[in-house]
């Protein structure tokens, strides 16, 4: 990608860097930032108004409930397979059975690894929409269409950008 930025232009990105005032930056992540505070110096700068990201936050509120309640029934459910019970004369025919539970617990595992990876893609999606850079394409600085937002509200990308990043 190449931007053709002149006098003005950086004159204006020293100012956002230094003041930080009219486009607040999202701390979690410094890369989207810089991306974002070129493509804000833009006369193209588009966002969506705060009905639509009180939208989008409560979608996101509804799938951090789910993801955290998901994520507490898997850490329990690790926490009872690493409890023996009361059946601890099991004879040497379980030792197959002993590989499948570690099987499943090394699945259980991954699976809480990917909730929590999830979780906090939601958890930085609200600190955009807070910092009022929610929805804008770190890859091409336009608006994310309101459909793919609302079906993965944590994503930074168009549709148009993530195909670019394939290539």
């Amino acid at each position: 990608m190449e931007l053709a930025v002149g006098q003005e232009a950086w004159g204006r990105l020293v100012y956002l860097m230094t003041t930080a005032v009219e486009y607040p930056l999202a701390i979690c992540d410094f890369y989207d930032s810089v991306y974002f505070l070129f493509f804000a110096m833009t006369d193209e700068n588009v966002r969506y108004s705060r009905e639509d990201l009180n939208e989008f936050d409560q979608i996101i509120q509804e799938k951090l409930v789910a993801a955290r309640r998901e994520l507490s029934f898997i850490k329990e459910t690790l926490t009872r397979r690493n409890d023996s019970g009361t059946d601890t004369t099991a004879s040497s025919a379980k030792v197959l059975e002993d590989g499948a539970d570690t099987a499943e617990k090394e699945s259980m595992n991954q699976l809480a690894s990917r909730q929590m990876k999830f979780i906090q893609q939601l958890e930085n999606a609200q600190v955009r929409i807070k910092n009022g850079t929610y929805g804008v394409c770190i890859g091409t600085g336009k608006l994310i269409p309101k459909d793919r937002l609302r079906a993965v509200p944590h994503t930074q990308h168009s549709i148009e950008a993530k195909m670019a990043r394939r290539d």
